[in-house]
């Protein structure tokens, strides 16, 4: 099956949502807990598998099923952003949303997205709207995040670009397997035991010295 053309685009490392500037806690991490590259493949394995990610990509599959109500999306963009555990971490999908919203408008010029949605929200409501499939969209998504981390891990120093492709093959079933399991999701699936990457999170605000936003 080809790949879709769109989906690439919305989440190449190009495209203007700033996501090279967020590092979602990993940098608070690398100064404790996340030291190998063993420690890294299982650090993203748990924010995929049962961690904040997976809210995310709950939300993402709810946001593409509601994707022309308006009111609706706004309704879980405050349950979003409710759901997130820090400052930084708020700012990030907030900031990523509104990015996102505007750089989509030549894909949806008939069916802007509303400006004041976080970036999962956004991404699933666009792609419902422009006819990609949720399990592509999921797969996606999550694999985006992936390449995001293992990027942010490379300028960290944790791993180099041979040990960052090494996690990449290795994630590619759980991300595969997530997407399927929250296709099939509703709301009623949310719940994270990502406490540790809630911690770093929450721990990256204090940080003298930072490379990321986040």
């Amino acid at each position: 099956m080809q790949p879709d053309i769109t989906l690439l685009s919305w989440l190449s490392p190009a495209f203007p949502t700033g996501s090279f500037a967020y590092s979602a806690g990993l940098e608070a991490a690398a100064h404790q807990t996340v030291v190998t590259e063993s420690d890294l493949q299982a650090w993203l394995a748990g924010h995929i598998g049962n961690g904040p990610l997976w809210n995310d990509a709950v939300i993402l599959a709810q946001a593409w099923r509601i994707a022309r109500d308006d009111e609706a999306l706004r309704s879980l963009a405050a349950l979003t952003r409710a759901l997130t555990s820090s400052s930084e971490r708020l700012a990030e999908i907030n900031g990523q949303g509104t990015s996102f919203a505007e750089a989509t408008v030549p894909w949806l010029p008939a069916s802007p997205l509303p400006r004041d949605l976080p970036y999962a929200v956004a991404l699933g409501a666009a792609a419902g709207r422009a006819g990609l499939g949720l399990n592509a969209t999921l797969s996606a998504f999550i694999h985006a995040f992936a390449v995001n981390q293992a990027q942010a891990a490379i300028r960290l120093s944790l791993v180099g670009q041979t040990g960052a492709a090494r996690i990449l093959a290795a994630l590619a079933p759980v991300i595969t397997q997530a997407a399927a399991r929250c296709a099939e999701s509703t709301l009623d699936d949310l719940g994270s035991a990502g406490m540790l990457a809630d911690i770093a999170a929450m721990r990256h605000e204090t940080l003298e010295t930072r490379l990321f936003r986040s």
